[in-house]
């Protein structure tokens, strides 16, 4: 018994995970935890907690496809990326990286943690 909770345990901490919060100024927003716990994306304010949750959706529909990234360079000389829903809205942001490299291995880390990430909610 013990030792199949300690592998349900160890699969659970490599999943990723969407962590739905409430802003000060009464928005929800979401950020997407690797299995380690850094964050890899960030979304915008929503109005409601069912748009949030939308938004969620949306990453796990989009997040596969390759297309749905925009590799960007920040003013500061910094690459990023933005994940964008078919209809073209952002529906998450990249923190900035280092190289170009790095935010390739960010855009992999979405694209295998969104589509069955869990969703716990702090709001």
């Amino acid at each position: 018994m013990f030792i199949r909770y300690f592998f349900c345990k160890l699969v659970e901490s490599t999943i990723g995970q969407f962590v739905i919060k409430k802003r000060t100024n009464g928005e929800f927003q979401f950020d997407l935890k690797a299995g380690n716990g850094q964050g890899i994306i960030t979304s915008e304010g929503y109005a409601s907690k069912a748009g949030c949750e939308n938004g969620i959706e949306s990453v796990k529909t989009n997040s596969p496809h390759d297309a749905q990234y925009e590799r960007k360079t920040s003013t500061s000389g910094k690459p990023f990326f933005n994940l964008k829903a078919k209809n073209g809205e952002v529906i998450g942001t990249s923190e900035m990286y280092e190289s170009e490299a790095a935010r390739e291995n960010g855009i992999a880390s979405v694209k295998e943690n969104a589509p069955k990430a869990t969703v716990e909610d702090l709001s």
